[in-house]
């Protein structure tokens, strides 16, 4: 711990955090499965004699003409709690926020932004980022792991919580797998999304959701030729087709042809699980912006600028 830390100031230094997209779910693992993407956000911070200065660069996020630039700013946001956290005088800070992730698209987009803060304040701190203490401080914006300890850790993660703690077990996915992403324009709302979902769901549903996510992890770590039946679902996507009809269907004409497809996190973005990085010839893709995104294998990096 750096001199500054220890005494309960923040360090002055200069530096720049690299944040991954997050897919989750993959299709069976609702709210326990999450994959990096090698797709960016980048935010160079720089410690200032006081006040707070927000930039945001559109850097293919779709527009973030909504993007708020004051406290209520979901990296500042993160950045404040975290010094709080480990005890830390928040200094005035000077941000300029690189997004390249789109936002509300079922890519992780909020999860990479509270990921980025989390990794500034540990580092305005002079402290090494501790990988539990991070994890609940992430995990806690949203109230479930999945993105948010794929973001930092890369990979694909095991989440879960007990007794009020998060927790996360990092997987290397099967070095062949390479994912491709369907992103419409339209965007979605996880709050919005999240209440199409029943109370309850059919025993026979959730006991073949459950023997679908553990053929998902042996499919997606040793034996991707599984990963058509592995990512079958039965438990949020049929509820949540109403809301973003274009990728349901997506969805449905990849998996006739035998691609590995689900709606990525609570969508509309369409993920297909390939080996080959690109979508059968003939899929109807109108409408949608179609690419591959590598695995991230590292999760969120802090260097100094």
């Amino acid at each position: 711990m750096s001199d500054a830390a220890s005494a309960g100031k923040s360090t002055s230094a200069g530096f720049k955090v690299t944040v991954p997209a997050s897919t989750a779910n993959l299709g069976p693992g609702f709210d326990a499965f999450g994959m990096a993407l090698g797709l960016y956000d980048v935010v160079e911070v720089q410690v200032t004699d006081g006040g707070l200065k927000v930039e945001v660069v559109d850097a293919g996020a779709g527009g973030v003409e909504d993007v708020p630039t004051d406290e209520t700013h979901l990296v500042v946001r993160a950045i404040r709690e975290t010094c709080a956290h480990l005890g830390v005088e928040p200094p005035g800070l000077h941000l300029r926020c690189h997004n390249a992730i789109p936002h509300a698209r079922g890519l992780g987009s909020s999860a990479a932004a509270v990921v980025s803060g989390v990794a500034a304040g540990y580092a305005l701190a002079g402290r090494e980022l501790d990988a539990f203490g991070a994890l609940q401080l992430a995990a806690g914006f949203e109230g479930h792991a999945d993105n948010a300890a794929a973001s930092l850790f890369g990979g694909f993660v095991l989440a879960w919580c007990e007794g009020g703690e998060f927790h996360a077990e990092r997987l290397a996915p099967h070095e062949s797998i390479r994912p491709v992403v369907a992103v419409p324009a339209v965007r979605s709302a996880t709050a919005t999304t999240r209440g199409l979902l029943p109370a309850t769901v059919p025993h026979a549903d959730a006991a073949h959701n459950a023997g679908r996510a553990a053929l998902a992890v042996h499919a997606l770590t040793a034996k991707p030729e599984l990963l058509l039946a592995a990512t079958e679902d039965r438990l949020h996507q049929h509820y949540r087709a109403p809301a973003y009809p274009a990728s349901g269907e997506l969805v449905a004409t990849l998996r006739a042809r035998g691609v590995a497809a689900a709606v990525s996190g609570a969508g509309p973005t369409v993920l297909a699980l390939t080996t080959a990085g690109i979508l059968p010839p003939g899929v109807g893709v109108e409408g949608f912006d179609v690419f591959e995104l590598p695995v991230d294998l590292t999760g969120v990096q802090v260097a100094a600028q």
